[in-house]
């Protein structure tokens, strides 16, 4: 069974230019990548917590940061490479990556030193346009900034 993850794609309209925001995962595997490598804060589903709660909370464990009543809007599923589903909200917000407080997580490093090391789950943050987003991303989540440009668009936000 493949893995399912939920998450939140921040997003601000400027002067009608919408921007989100991704984060770059932490971790030596990530250091040196860039392109391809951004997401959305998103993290693994338990069996017994709802989709908008994980997102919710692993946007939280991500960035430090409590979305206060946020209106959720959906953006549905993509499945990436490996077999993980993605399902993801779109939220309305702001956030300084300055701010940015990730949860971490341990891994031997170097592999096979018995050493073990704790690392941020993501270790940047970044506001960016949507050409810039589908550059920096993971290209199955291009999905998710093609369909909020769709809703910002019927909703008058963007032109």
């Amino acid at each position: 069974m493949s893995k399912h993850s939920a998450g939140i794609l921040l997003f601000k309209v400027v002067d009608r230019t919408p921007l989100v925001m991704l984060v770059h995962p932490g971790g030596p595997f990530w250091r040196n990548k860039d392109a391809g490598a951004w997401t959305i804060p998103k993290g693994e589903c338990s069996d017994s917590e709802e989709l908008q709660t994980t997102a919710l909370r692993e946007f939280a464990e991500e960035t430090g940061t409590h979305l206060p009543d946020p209106e959720l809007v959906p953006l549905g599923q993509v499945k990436q490479k490996g077999g993980k589903v993605v399902t993801a909200w779109a939220v309305e917000g702001d956030f300084d990556p300055s701010q940015l407080r990730s949860s971490e997580f341990e891994l031997e490093w170097p592999p096979k030193s018995g050493q073990l090391r704790r690392f941020p789950e993501v270790d940047r943050a970044q506001w960016y346009d949507f050409a810039e987003a589908r550059e920096k991303m993971n290209s199955a989540q291009h999905a998710f900034v093609q369909r909020l440009e769709e809703v910002l668009r019927e909703r008058g936000r963007i032109d």
